[in-house]
Parts: C-alpha cells; structure tokens; sequence
C-alpha cells in the first residue's frame, strides 16, 4: 500500500491539501516577484512598465531605465538631481555619486569620468567640485608639500592659519586655483603673498627663495625659460656658495664668468653691488 504525496491527487483529483488537480495557483505579486528576483546590484527587479508610465515617464525612457536595473523611485531621485537618463545615472553611480551627492559636481560642470579623476587623487567630491569650479586641474594632493617639508603630512582641511593665508592670497588679487597651490605645497603667513603674485608655480618658488632670489628675480627668471633646479645644481657644481648665486646671476654673470671673477679676487659683495643696480654687464678682468 503506498501512500500518496501530498501533491498528488485521489481518486477523486484532490489534492491532499484540499486544491484539485489542475487548479490555476495564484500569481505572486508584483512587490514579491521583486523581492524574489534581484536584479541590478542587488536592488529588487523594477516594476513593470505601466507603473512608470502611470508616473509620466515615457514608455522609450521607462524601458531605459528598466534596463538598466533603476527602481523607480530611484530614477526619480536621479531626474529631480539633474540627470536625466539612465545611462548618465548608471555612469554617476559607477563613479561613486548619489542623487544626494551629485548636484554640486553637475554645478561645476563636471563628469562622471572628472569625478574618478579627483577621487583617485585624494579629493572629496565637495572640495573637487569647488577646485574644478575655480580652474584648477586634478593633481596628486600635496605632493610637494609631503617631498618637501619637514614631519607627517596634513589634514586635507585647512587649519586656521592657512584660512588665513587663503584670505590674505585672494584678498591680494591672486587667483582662487593659484592660492591654493600655494596652500597645498606648505606656504603660510604674508611671505606667500608676493611670491603668489609673480606668476612662479609654488614649487619653483620654494627653490628660488632657498636660494635667496627675491619675487621679481624669480620671475623674470622665469620668463627666461630658467629651471631653478637646474640653475642650482649648476652653480653648485660650480662650487659657487649658495648664498652667493643670487648677486652672481642677477649680475649677469654666467657660471664660468662667475668662476674666473672669483679665482681673480672679484667678491660676490661687488656682484651685488650690480645686482642692486639691476644687472649689468661683469665687470672686464683685463681693466687695471
């Protein structure tokens, strides 16, 4: 004697559990086949279509964005932030944005592809939106500053002396991207200000004031197409001290010019004495 499955019909084409044999089972719902089927990055599967038609999507973006794995409520939130088709959306999401997040990045003017950039170098979407707002190109954050200056690197926020030197740079007429490279290669205080002004990149200028050039020198050096690594290691190969390169180079005077004037008793003070002058021609070492 065997005993039938509690799916398997009687004699009579009953089951066991009451329902008879070929009786239509109903339907899940729309909100449990969703649940039951995930879809795009684990979120359920998006409702059907005449739901997002019944909202006033059309049936061309609805099937778009269905496409794409969007839930409804979730492409509305992307539209009312300003994007407007799933393929931005998916894009935006993929980049690490949310339709809470993006607005100040869409603002700027900004793309999906700007926003990776900026993130992979070490920016807040917030604080990459201001930059790119202001002109300034992704760059590593720091790096100088962390090559260059003494003990750990920073906090990425500004402290209250540096909010201070931003003040004073912009006050000063020094463009906002300019400001803060200088921020961000470790100047502070007022010393930043004119060095900030004469058009010579923030790091450039750290080597030209090690070396005892003044703003306007470096500057016009810089005009000249002059590297000041290179013009460093120059003259110190030279053996010229480094306090006295300034009087030499301003003077007008090369590297080899600046050696035989030394070997000939010519002192880097008579240098200077041309370099307050404004530069000159070195003085002739046959003249008695």
């Amino acid at each position: 004697m065997s005993i039938a499955a509690a799916d398997e019909p009687d004699d009579h084409g009953e089951r066991r559990d009451g329902t008879r044999e070929g009786a239509h089972e109903p339907a899940p719902s729309n909100e449990a086949r969703r649940q039951a089927a995930p879809g795009h990055d684990g979120d359920p599967v998006p409702e059907d279509l005449h739901e997002w038609t019944g909202r006033g999507v059309t049936v061309a973006e609805a099937r778009q964005w269905i496409d794409h794995g969007f839930l409804l409520d979730s492409a509305e939130r992307w539209r009312t932030s300003g994007v407007y088709t799933a393929e931005q959306a998916l894009a935006w999401r993929t980049a690490g944005l949310t339709p809470y997040t993006v607005r100040p990045l869409l603002r700027a003017g900004m793309t999906p592809r700007d926003a990776v950039r900026w993130h992979e170098l070490g920016y807040g979407h917030a604080e990459a939106a201001e930059r790119h707002l202001a002109g300034e190109n992704p760059r590593p954050r720091r790096w100088w500053w962390r090559l260059m200056a003494p003990g750990p690197a920073g906090s990425s926020e500004l402290d209250d002396g540096q909010h201070a030197t931003l003040r004073m740079l912009l006050g000063a007429g020094v463009p906002a991207f300019t400001a803060r490279a200088y921020l961000d290669t470790g100047w502070s205080g007022e010393e930043a200000v004119p060095w900030a002004g004469s058009g010579t990149s923030p790091t450039h200028a750290a080597l030209y004031r090690v070396m005892g050039f003044t703003p306007a020198e470096a500057a016009d050096l810089g005009e000249r197409g002059e590297d000041p690594a290179a013009l460093l290691a120059r003259w110190w190969d030279a053996g010229v001290p480094r306090a006295e390169v300034p009087s030499w180079v301003v003077a007008g005077f090369t590297v080899e010019e600046a050696r035989r004037a030394r070997a000939a008793g010519t002192t880097a003070e008579q240098a200077a004495v041309l370099r307050a002058l404004g530069g000159g021609q070195p003085p002739d070492q046959d003249a008695p």
